[in-house]
């Protein structure tokens, strides 16, 4: 209705409603429209790129991943990667506790938790170069 009232009053003042005219926006050049958003792995540099490169051959060289559980037995000690010959360890001996009993792992054989017995052994671990 409010259309219809605002014709006929352009009608009676003599002005002649004319069709709308389209205006084109200017259409801007983007660097991503020719292959799209990069990906991570192709934007990626330095220490960045490196770790992905090794997480895609299936390495972990940070220790991101979750590591695997062990059973802490003598024959199947915790695995603690180090790139030295020794590591500060902190052992929370039952699940509820807030205590965590920290010890030193040194290379060579496997170590013993002295509060709950639990054994650890240390392994090298290379960085990716």
């Amino acid at each position: 209705m409010a259309t219809r009232l605002l014709l006929l009053l352009r009608a009676l003042q003599g002005v002649v409603p004319r069709a709308p005219r389209r205006v084109m926006a200017p259409t801007s050049v983007r660097a991503m429209s020719a292959g799209g958003i990069p990906t991570d792995e192709e934007q990626a540099t330095g220490l960045e790129r490196k770790t992905l490169q090794a997480m895609k051959r299936g390495e972990d060289p940070y220790s991101i991943f979750k590591p695997k559980r062990y059973s802490g037995t003598k024959e199947d000690p915790h695995i603690v990667p180090s790139t030295g010959d020794k590591r500060l360890v902190g052992c929370i001996c039952e699940e509820d506790n807030s205590t965590i009993i920290w010890f030193w792992v040194h290379k060579g054989d496997s170590h013993r938790c002295p509060q709950c017995g639990a054994y650890y052994k240390l392994t090298h671990h290379e960085l990716p170069h």
